[in-house]
């Protein structure tokens, strides 16, 4: 099967290398020239340095190449791109399903990329690929387990059928919001996560952050349109402990670095890559605004970014809240 990829970094290689073990033709995309030559002569992902690519990975620089055989499209760049980038291949997608595997927001309209992209071109065919998986595990075959949601049988059977093998298991819904929203608003948990590492917290409040995020996620999602249970799953559950406390999650790193007293600005240079949680608290503020949800983790840690509240100040201000029942 030949697969599209558009987008060039961890997670976009790693589905490729995922892909092309199990007998596919990938052809990438990427905005960039080092990169595209990193992949086709080095064989090299600049963001996986243990992995090796297979010889039936291709990188390229023009859409139409990437596109034009493919049975379908792995749209995996971040969030804040996907409506410049998707602008400039929608002329080639025709009847091909776009499969979205970012996870966050377009910050100033506040939609999820499946309204984004169906924005853009109402006839596209769009399913959403989520649930806990790091590149960096993936990308050497470790075991994995996501869920595809889309309203389209079709795609699900065809993803399911094309990824599943005895290192990675598919499951199938219907509930494209709330399996895109489980994946977006998780990344908000995890930074808090890191933030509580980063000022020396434990476990205990790793286990009451994760708890209490879980029910402010599914508190908005289901507001937004997603199901409660799809939150208890795979994209929300799921991803929300893997990113929380794994030393792979550049939002939880993120996080660690602010609460060890770092600038905004000095997190994303150390970092490196898209930090997604950074513009989602931003977005997940407006949208508990705007729909009158509580939120109170979401609300403390914007005022920590946005209004310089310190980190351990922060923890103060949530652990004397009023008197609540769970």
């Amino acid at each position: 099967m030949n697969i599209a990829i558009i987008g060039s970094g961890s997670w976009g290689v790693a589905l490729a290398i995922h892909l092309e073990k199990l007998g596919n033709n990938i052809k990438i995309w990427s905005f960039d020239e080092e990169e595209k030559r990193l992949i086709n002569e080095e064989r090299k992902c600049k963001f996986l340095p243990n992995t090796i690519l297979g010889d039936n990975i291709k990188c390229y620089t023009e859409f139409e190449e990437v596109i034009k055989d493919a049975e379908f499209i792995l749209h995996v760049t971040p969030s804040k791109f996907t409506r410049n980038i998707f602008k400039q291949y929608k002329k080639y997608v025709g009847n091909k399903p776009v499969i979205i595997c970012s996870k966050g927001f377009e910050k100033d309209t506040l939609k999820t990329l499946d309204e984004v992209i169906l924005e853009e071109m109402p006839s596209a065919r769009v399913g959403v690929l989520s649930g806990p998986s790091h590149a960096e595990e993936v990308s050497l075959g470790m075991t994995t387990v996501l869920v595809i949601a889309s309203k389209d049988e079709e795609i699900k059977n065809k993803l399911q059928e094309t990824f599943m093998c005895e290192e990675m298991r598919i499951y199938t819904s219907d509930d494209v919001k709330g399996v895109e929203l489980g994946g977006a608003l998780k990344n908000i948990i995890a930074f808090c996560s890191g933030v509580a590492s980063g000022i020396g917290l434990g476990d205990n409040t790793f286990a009451a952050l994760i708890t209490r995020g879980l029910c402010e996620i599914s508190r908005l999602g289901v507001k937004l349109g997603g199901e409660k249970d799809t939150f208890y799953g795979l994209s929300g559950l799921g991803d929300l402990v893997v990113t929380c406390l794994s030393e792979h999650s550049r939002n939880r790193k993120a996080g660690y670095l602010i609460g060890q007293g770092k600038s905004l600005e000095e997190t994303k240079k150390e970092v490196g890559m898209v930090i997604e949680s950074i513009d989602n608290i931003d977005v997940a503020y407006e949208l508990c605004k705007l729909h009158k949800i509580e939120m109170p983790i979401v609300e403390t840690v914007y005022k920590v970014i946005y209004e310089n509240l310190s980190p351990k100040d922060a923890v103060i201000e949530l652990m004397t809240r009023d008197k609540k029942c769970e």
